[in-house]
């Protein structure tokens, strides 16, 4: 089983697009919008795929990042993915940016973090197989790290919002990987994996992933 996927990132400034054919990425695209998504991501898409040949109804299965990230651009994301998957027809799949960073990690627990602002972090721990093994939070970094077990290393894809809180616990020496900016063609593939398990949802039960409480969107700074 190699579906065809499409794949869209829009959860941070630095979002991405991905078309996967089983686990191979066909072609990965890195897109900046730090004023969002709404008015480059369709025409982005459209060459994505004009230059590949491949009109929407050949796609097997669409899925799109479901956040944490900013509030506006999980919901542009995902209407898109529900638009496209519910006018052809096909099957999509909503993937937390976190999980997909958890596939950069090279070690056995994988401790993976995204900054939040003002002064938080998104993190979690998740195994070698991308199963998650702590739940998603968003905290203060020295509170996360209080709770983490002995053993992880970290994964981000910017650690400016770590800083120096590593220095001086008990994670000092602990592995470090920086994962690219573009997750698209990760969460793509993780898709294929939720399909081959069984599990490839209606569009319309799609959700977002915000982690943060409810009243931040009041605070969020897009």
């Amino acid at each position: 089983m190699n579906p065809l996927v499409l794949a869209i990132d829009t959860t941070h400034e630095f979002g991405s697009l991905a078309l996967t054919r089983g686990d191979a990425i066909i072609e990965e695209l890195a897109l900046h919008a730090p004023t969002g998504f709404g008015h480059v991501l369709y025409g982005s898409l459209g060459e994505l795929l004009n230059r590949h040949g491949i009109a929407v109804d050949a796609i097997d299965c669409f899925a799109a990042a479901s956040g944490p990230g900013s509030f506006t651009g999980v919901r542009v994301g995902l209407a898109c993915v529900k638009g496209l998957a519910e006018a052809v027809g096909k099957p999509a799949v909503a993937v937390s940016n976190l999980q997909a960073l958890a596939c950069f990690g090279g070690g056995p627990l994988r401790a993976v973090l995204l900054d939040a602002r003002r002064g938080e972090i998104y993190g979690a721990v998740y195994d070698d197989a991308a199963q998650i093994v702590m739940p998603e939070v968003v905290s203060k970094v020295a509170d996360w790290l209080g709770t983490l077990p002995e053993g992880v290393e970290f994964v981000a894809s910017d650690f400016a919002a770590v800083g120096e809180a590593l220095a001086g616990t008990r994670f000092e020496g602990a592995r470090v990987v920086t994962a690219p900016r573009a997750l698209a063609g990760v969460i793509g593939r993780l898709a294929v994996a939720r399909m081959r398990a069984g599990d490839a949802p209606d569009p319309a039960s799609l959700d977002a992933n915000y982690v943060r409480r409810a009243d931040a969107e009041l605070f969020w700074k897009e």
